[in-house]
């Protein structure tokens, strides 16, 4: 049985490539029994289809992320990690030997041997490595509507205001610059410009939209928009001939997933936008390992998965690998999942009712295989064990095999504070992004549209009031009399007086005399 199951898995495993180039994952479990002949590998030429890692925790996702990562950096493939808790700078260190590790290398006939591997750290803070960035504009607006969770109206006007500014060719490069254009078209004078073309936009919408923006101000995360802007070609070097390891070391913000999660989408979106197609190709250019990917997902909206979904379909093309690493297989979408060929599942365990069902959906997702109840070995696995089943020559997932891992060559875990100070000042990528960059962008153009706004309002408020004062000084001229008109109303008012009254006297006179004669 034990020769036949070693066929079988270096069948499945090799037949895609088998003059190829592959990293060495292991070596094939029957009944709890390593089987060192049963070497279970995984062709270069398919890790462009993406793949999965999962497991409960304390299974060892964490170590098979890490000699994936170098067996790939030996083969000159750049590689891209999150660096979660922090504790995988001891790729740029040979691990230390013990016996546990020859015994290991033993099981799966491949010596032990330490070795360290070139790497570049960056953050998200700028505290723990190189400081990564991205531009407002090039996040998009899908992905920023995700760490604002916004709703899908408000998602509407931030999408409308990504595009005015695209035909403006106005530069969104801050969060400042998203505040004020949406306020210059919102109660701006910007409003009546957008209303027939992008539609108004309603006072309590942008107020909402502005309200959670200085919410992600507060929480001290807006420093990841700006410039310098990372450079995705600063992911593809080589030393030596072999692949650079980079890392992002998110320890710092950990608590913030919403916030790391996207920033990764956002970069696989701009290594989708920007790179050239390539094709298929013996090996990837570049493998892009998605820790924590569960946190992507989360409450995620319908167009937000939508581009998850085309990114992860599309981008293979572009000899970028894709591999997601969570707990478990249901962690992520179905549209995802399917595109996921490659995947390395740990155990799992079923200590609830919830455990028992995530089990029972994980086992759907795996091929029928005349070796193994894959529920009973999933649960059965111990730390550094895994079931694999990778994608033949027609993308057609092969048989599972249970396999016993390879051991990591570097020090699993963080390396001495000192090498770590080391690898982050003297990166010459410190030195090229530690300054930010200020250039005009939205912001400015908006300020400066305010200003000459403002000019002309003042304008013509003095201009209305020059108007007015004339106004009022013609009515007080037209009104008031001078010394001769008044004094010659004087005199005609006394003359009028001293008329009527010499009438009286006149009257008076013949009334009298007609009654004498009488």
């Amino acid at each position: 049985m034990a020769s036949h199951i070693a066929e079988f898995i270096e069948n499945i495993t090799t037949s895609y490539n088998p003059k190829g180039e592959y990293i060495q994952l292991g070596s094939g479990i029957l009944d709890k029994e390593v089987i060192t002949d049963a070497k279970v590998n995984l062709a270069l030429k398919i890790m462009n289809r993406h793949g999965l890692i999962a497991g409960a925790t304390g299974t060892g996702k964490t170590r098979t992320l890490q000699l994936m990562a170098e067996q790939l950096a030996d083969k000159g493939v750049s590689v891209f990690m999150l660096d979660v808790k922090g504790d995988l700078s001891g790729l740029a260190e040979p691990g230390k030997t013990n016996d546990a590790l020859i015994e290991r290398g033993e099981l799966v006939g491949i010596p032990f041997e330490p070795a360290h591997f070139p790497l570049e750290i960056f953050s998200l803070s700028g505290e723990l490595g190189a400081p990564m960035r991205i531009t407002v504009q090039d996040f998009g607006p899908i992905l920023l509507a995700r760490i604002l969770d916004l709703n899908d109206t408000q998602t509407g006007v931030l999408s409308a205001l990504f595009k005015y500014a695209e035909d403006q060719q106005w530069e969104l490069i801050e969060l400042n610059d998203v505040k004020k254009l949406l306020t210059y078209l919102a109660d701006g004078p910007g409003a009546e410009d957008i209303k027939d073309d992008y539609g108004k936009i309603s006072t309590s919408t942008s107020g909402t939209i502005l309200r959670k923006i200085v919410a992600v101000e507060q929480q001290g995360i807006a420093h990841i928009f700006g410039e310098r802007e990372f450079d995705i070609q600063d992911l593809f070097n080589r030393i030596d001939g072999r692949g650079v390891i980079t890392l992002l070391n998110i320890s710092d913000i950990q608590d913030q997933p919403l916030v790391f999660s996207t920033f990764l989408l956002g970069l696989l979106a701009q290594l989708f936008k920007k790179l050239p197609e390539v094709g298929d190709l013996d090996k990837p250019k570049l493998v892009f390992f998605f820790d924590e990917a569960h946190l992507l997902f989360n409450g995620a909206s319908k167009a937000f998965l939508t581009q998850v979904e085309q990114i992860i379909r599309l981008i293979r093309s572009k000899g970028i690998g894709v591999f997601f690493c969570t707990q478990a297989a249901s962690d992520i979408p179905a549209s995802v999942l399917g595109q996921l060929g490659n995947r390395v599942q740990h155990a799992l365990r079923a200590f609830t009712p919830n455990d028992a069902d995530n089990l029972r959906k994980t086992v759907k997702t795996y091929p029928y295989s005349p070796f193994y109840e894959i529920d009973k070995v999933l649960t059965s696995l111990g730390t550094g064990q895994a079931l694999i089943t990778v994608l033949n020559e027609k993308g057609i997932p092969t048989e599972v095999v249970a396999t016993h891992l390879v051991p990591a060559r570097a020090v699993m875990g963080p390396c001495q504070p000192e090498s770590y100070t080391r690898i982050t000042v003297d990166s010459a990528f410190y030195g090229k992004y530690q300054g930010r960059v200020e250039r005009r962008s939205a912001a400015e153009i908006v300020d400066e549209k305010m200003a000459v706004f403002e000019a002309k309002q003042e304008q013509e408020k003095a201009k209305k009031e020059v108007e007015k004062s004339k106004s009022r000084g013609t009515s007080r001229r037209s009104s008031r009399q001078t010394p001769m008109e008044a004094a010659k109303t004087q005199a005609s008012r006394t003359l009028a007086r001293e008329g009527a009254k010499l009438l009286g006297k006149l009257a008076n006179g013949i009334l009298n005399a007609l009654f004498k004669k009488k």
